[in-house]
């Protein structure tokens, strides 16, 4: 999927799922155009930054990983296959990087995923 730079109007909100085109890359950094979940509160950082956890397909072996959450396709979400949210890719990103909106997540499944970056940065309140 291509994506066109974003215009200035667009203001991806916290638990939506967007496409996102990660490239530029280096070394393991997560690549190519792909979905990812907005986790940036309301009201925080700068406007035309926000943070997201990039969603790759899942494969079985990532239920050992406490950092990769499960997604199921539905029609809220817009994914049309299993996935998984990778925690350990989460990054503050331009809106210039982002697409089309193709759904969004449960109040439970970001609730899931904030965990995982919980996690992924060491944080235990």
């Amino acid at each position: 999927m291509s994506i066109k730079p974003s215009t200035p109007t667009i203001n991806p909100q916290r638990g939506e799922i967007w496409w996102v085109n990660f490239d530029p890359s280096t070394g393991e950094e997560i690549k190519k155009t792909r979905p990812a979940v907005i986790i940036t509160a309301p009201g925080m950082g700068r406007s035309q930054l926000k943070i997201v956890v990039p969603i790759i397909g899942w494969k079985p072996h990532y239920t050992k990983y406490l950092w990769m959450f499960k997604l199921s396709p539905s029609k809220t979400n817009g994914l049309t296959k299993e996935s998984s949210a990778d925690a350990s890719q989460v990054k503050s990103i331009s809106v210039q990087r982002f697409g089309k909106q193709i759904g969004i997540v449960t109040a439970d499944e970001l609730d899931n995923i904030l965990a995982a970056v919980a996690l992924v940065i060491g944080y235990n309140p």
